[in-house]
């Protein structure tokens, strides 16, 4: 459920055809190993790792990042202010569930265990208005909270097959007061400031959390069981 396995085997070029791994036998098909000698490459260089800040500290993307779907410039943009900016995407007419939303800021699963928190400052004039965390596959799970009124409404959303438009199973779990209110047009804009998390255990097993300050969090809605998704691992 995690994914193609992604490592480093040694590879040599026999009769212009490329042999991976060990070819202990000789036969011209090479073994994958799980330990090998570093190869001379002429001088040392330092240790270096994959990108995996999530600070949002630059005005480029880490390589750890992807979107749903191809990226384009209506999704949002990034910072060296610690944050990014997404914007809204408008729901299709006959919206089913979020296979169909592209601006889905992903990464994915990095370990078998693991905790992911972010910190969401949440904008919305109109009612419906929404955003959350989510873990998305062919079925998706998300907590998120949705602009009701002068209030926003924390909520559990869980979406079994969601390529076969499936509809979704939405669960109301608590009123929140909005963080601040100030007058943009004809409508006033509602700010919610909040911390969401979402611990991954063994077996893909999900629970939600949720918190005002950042400190003290409270468990949001049931567990849900990550899936993979259309050739990729959950996220």
């Amino acid at each position: 459920m995690y994914g193609r396995v992604v490592h480093l085997n040694p590879m040599k070029w026999v009769n212009d055809w490329p042999v991976i791994g060990e070819d202990k036998d000789g036969d011209g098909c090479g073994e994958p190993v799980t330990r090998y000698r570093k190869p001379n490459v002429g001088k040392s260089y330092p240790v270096e790792t994959p990108a995996e800040s999530d600070e949002f500290n630059t005005r480029r993307l880490g390589m750890q990042w992807e979107w749903h779907a191809n990226y384009q410039d209506t999704f949002g943009f990034t910072s060296d202010l610690g944050f990014i900016r997404i914007y809204g995407h408008v729901l299709s007419k006959d919206f089913v569930n979020f296979w169909e939303v592209p601006n889905l800021l992903l990464q994915k699963f990095m370990a078998e265990e693991f905790t992911a928190t972010a910190k969401l400052k949440v904008s919305a004039k109109m009612d419906g208005q929404q955003s959350g965390l989510i873990v998305m596959g062919w079925d998706y799970c998300y907590i998120g909270v949705e602009k009701e009124e002068d209030k926003f409404i924390l909520k559990q959303v869980t979406c079994k097959d969601a390529e076969q438009k499936t509809p979704e199973t939405v669960i109301r779990l608590v009123e929140i007061p909005a963080s601040r209110q100030y007058e943009a047009g004809l409508f006033p804009n509602y700010e919610r400031d909040i911390y969401l998390r979402v611990k991954v255990g063994k077996g893909g097993i999900c629970h939600f959390y949720y918190s005002l300050d950042g400190k003290k969090y409270k468990t949001a809605g049931t567990a849900f069981t990550a899936r993979q998704g259309k050739w990729i691992a959950p996220k």
